[in-house]
């Protein structure tokens, strides 16, 4: 019934989009209207964020029946956005015709798609972990296609995308799914009892990101023992998030100071909306190196945060909200023809160099792997510049490059040896990925 009714409000007040790229110097305008229901702010970030499109400003109103957003945006090149065809996309996505995929499923689990199956992971994080997850699927016969990993105070969560073997599709033996959650769960578990590991089989498609945040926040990854900066990189500051209430007001103030990347708005907006805060005003402005965001919320239930308890939750999930996608360690790309087994053969090396995987986005386009690795010392301590140089030459030099080379590291590159790779001449012939194609989000 709520559906129909829902249904019937938007024929009634149908969404509008205005694109105007003419009234701002340096960005593109992007103004929608609509009648107003939780989780709009979420979807119409999310549209964004998924091209790519980066924030620069933004004003929030959500007071009301009616919702209304302002969105001054940049390409990844920092100029106004003109392509037809992301701007087609954004009016047929935001506009009368669209309809959002709901992406508020919360269990965890190994879905089936058209394409491949989709293994959600939450676990115990540990240096080699992703080794042996990608260990396992190999001797599986599950060749992992697409993968996100993120890592936060030592949880670990993953979206792992993998198609049979033999068949090239699916995974759709009971009994290997069966193996795959059983062997998984245990891999998670390691030697934590406290905490649970979770893989389980559910179906539907939902939202790479989205869905990473949901397993995190409901894992509680924002609990911490002590309210120090201890688990941080030394380079990485704390973001600076305060909770007011206004008393003359019904509504909560909340406040967030931090270096501003791409995709903060949407990581922002995530953890708000799953703890049913609904944000009836809101300014942004990210246009220099720091970001600052105010937001009025109240719950869904109207009340404002009622207690000290309840303000410092919020501070500490929208504190991991922000630090989940901050890359600690050192950014390596990797790009070659795509293989079986090729995620596991090489984290296997960065664990038998005692590297340790913070953050990871394996992806698979045109039968090529482009794939984003954060590395850190097992250990704790910086990362060696002689190990990285020998992970290099194992794997290839031309195949994975160091990106962001810190100042420990060697300038001087050696010559590759062919009898050192590990994967030889299949990998050196076929060394010609574009590496522009590997997103950033560092």
């Amino acid at each position: 019934m709520d559906d129909e009714y829902e249904k019937f409000i938007r024929r009634m007040n149908p969404p509008r989009v205005v694109i105007d790229n003419k009234s701002c110097k340096n960005a593109t305008v992007i103004q929608v209207d609509s009648a107003n229901k939780h989780g709009i702010l979420l979807e119409v970030v999310q549209v964004l964020t998924d091209l790519n499109l980066i924030i620069t400003k933004a004003y929030i109103c959500s007071d009301g029946g009616w919702f209304m957003d302002v969105f001054n945006v940049t390409n990844q090149d920092g100029n106004k956005v003109t392509d037809d065809t992301v701007l087609d996309y954004i009016m047929k996505s935001l506009g009368p015709d669209s309809c959002f995929e709901s992406s508020m499923r919360r269990a965890v689990g190994v879905t089936s798609g058209p394409n491949h199956t989709s293994i959600e992971l939450i676990g115990s994080d540990r240096p080699g972990l992703l080794s042996e997850v990608s260990a396992v699927l190999t001797n599986l016969k599950c060749n992992v296609v697409n993968a996100e990993v993120w890592t936060h105070n030592t949880r670990a969560a993953a979206i792992i995308q993998v198609t049979d073997e033999d068949t090239g599709g699916p995974v759709t033996n009971p009994e290997t799914l069966t193996m795959v959650k059983k062997l998984l769960c245990n891999v998670l578990r390691g030697s934590n009892k406290c905490r649970d590991a979770k893989t389980q089989i559910n179906h539907g498609v939902t939202h790479t990101d989205r869905r990473l945040h949901q397993l995190m926040f409901a894992d509680r990854d924002y609990e911490r023992v002590n309210d120090d900066d201890e688990g941080l990189d030394c380079h990485q500051q704390r973001p600076n998030v305060n909770v007011v209430n206004w008393h003359d007001r019904d509504y909560s103030v909340v406040t967030i100071q931090c270096k501003d990347r791409p995709k903060l708005l949407f990581d922002v907006i995530c953890t708000l909306t799953d703890m049913e805060y609904i944000v009836f005003h809101g300014n942004v402005d990210a246009e220099g190196p720091e970001a600052n965001q105010e937001y009025c919320i109240r719950h869904i239930d109207g009340s404002p945060v009622k207690s000290d308890a309840e303000r410092q939750r919020v501070i500490h999930c929208l504190e991991a909200a922000i630090e989940r996608r901050v890359s600690e360690g050192l950014k390596l790309e990797l790009c070659t023809t795509d293989r079986v087994g090729l995620l596991s053969d090489v984290t296997r090396i960065f664990r038998e160099n005692s590297l340790s995987v913070t953050r990871a986005e394996v992806t698979t386009r045109g039968g090529k792997a482009v794939n984003t690795f954060y590395v850190r010392d097992a250990s704790g301590y910086p990362v060696d510049s002689k190990i990285i140089e020998s992970v290099r030459q194992t794997i290839g030099q031309t195949i994975l490059q160091v990106k962001g080379t810190p100042r420990e590291l060697s300038s001087s590159v050696p010559q590759e040896s062919p009898t050192r790779s590990l994967f030889g001449g299949i990998f050196k012939s076929r060394s010609f990925c574009n590496f522009g194609l590997v997103r950033s989000y560092s």
